[in-house]
């Protein structure tokens, strides 16, 4: 018969020995939770708490690949997340009040180890802009993986002397929009720089530096990434965004699409699309959604129209003057 003793909680993890045969073989179980006395059957304790991992591994090389300590390094910040801070709590890990002498030291310690963290112009330079990096990625909701892939950039940036005379602002809005292009993320130019306060002109001037310098690859951009991105300001359904993402492919496949501004091309075709569906939106709205000027929806609306011979409701279809694609 299995006998379970009350053992008092203060104590219950000091116990070493089984308080009925002062046997020192005791066995943890931890699949039941329970510390047993393997010689009297003594059950000391019924709620362990297992602080291993919550994975398995049943060799050492996948015990070694899995193990992990801490939070993961990270490019975004300035010290890579690799730094520690003292804490403000002048307590030991029992909880006890430090003494006088402890405590002044622990101070001075913390004091140092906060200028040591900023010490070098690098330093201090990554700080900045890191945060700076932080408050872009939040405005204009870009994902954590192109906030790293940025932070990359401006490192490299900072490693080949391009931030040396320039504004890191400037700097980080360029290696944000890079990162943007490179992975074919819808963000424009004009948008990145009205959430950075920085002047159009001087971050599409760092951003040609940062092409010419450094090795960033970057994806043309496509119209057809900006449809849904002006349809969801305006509340179009999902079937105009079809048809016009269709208008787009044609305009492409005709090599109309070519030297044509992606934002002004993919508005026009939601413009067109709407027309098709009888959906009441004006050049006006759509404009204000896309960020173009309604001059530039008109002109692209005509030659989409005149080139692809597209037909309106209770229209006559425009006269195309391109000769047919050859297949």
């Amino acid at each position: 018969m299995i006998i379970t003793e009350e053992i008092p909680k203060a104590n219950l993890r000091l116990t070493e020995t089984c308080p009925e045969c002062k046997s020192n073989n005791l066995v943890h179980d931890y699949d039941t939770g329970e510390t047993i006395c393997a010689d009297c059957g003594l059950v000391l304790f019924e709620q362990m708490i297992d602080k291993g991992p919550e994975w398995r591994a049943f060799t050492v090389q996948e015990k070694a690949s899995r193990s992990r300590v801490g939070s993961p390094s990270t490019y975004s910040v300035h010290d890579k997340g690799l730094s520690t801070t003292i804490s403000q709590i002048d307590r030991d890990a029992y909880g006890r009040k430090l003494s006088i002498a402890t405590r002044l030291q622990m101070w001075r310690l913390r004091k140092w180890q906060i200028r040591s963290r900023v010490h070098s112009s690098i330093d201090r330079n990554l700080t900045q802009a890191m945060s700076e990096l932080d408050r872009l990625t939040s405005k204009t909701n870009v994902s954590p993986a192109l906030q790293e892939r940025a932070a990359l950039i401006y490192r490299k940036a900072l490693d080949k002397g391009l931030v040396r005379g320039r504004s890191i602002n400037a700097i980080v809005a360029a290696a944000l929009y890079a990162a943007c292009r490179g992975n074919g993320t819808p963000r424009t130019l004009r948008e990145i720089t009205e959430a950075s306060l920085v002047d159009k002109k001087d971050v599409s001037r760092c951003y040609r530096l940062l092409l010419q310098e450094l090795d960033v690859h970057t994806q043309v951009a496509d119209s057809l990434a900006y449809v849904s991105k002006i349809a969801e300001k305006n509340d179009v359904s999902g079937k105009v965004q079809g048809e016009a993402i269709a208008i787009l492919r044609e305009a492409k496949l005709r090599r109309f699409a070519a030297g044509k501004d992606p934002m002004g091309l993919a508005a026009a075709a939601l413009y067109i699309a709407c027309l098709q569906n009888n959906e009441g939106m004006t050049q006006k709205d759509i404009a204000e959604a896309a960020g173009v000027t309604e001059v530039t929806i008109r002109n692209r609306y005509k030659a989409l129209m005149r080139q692809l011979n597209l037909e309106l409701p209770g229209k006559r279809p425009a006269h195309s003057v391109l000769c047919p694609v050859a297949s």
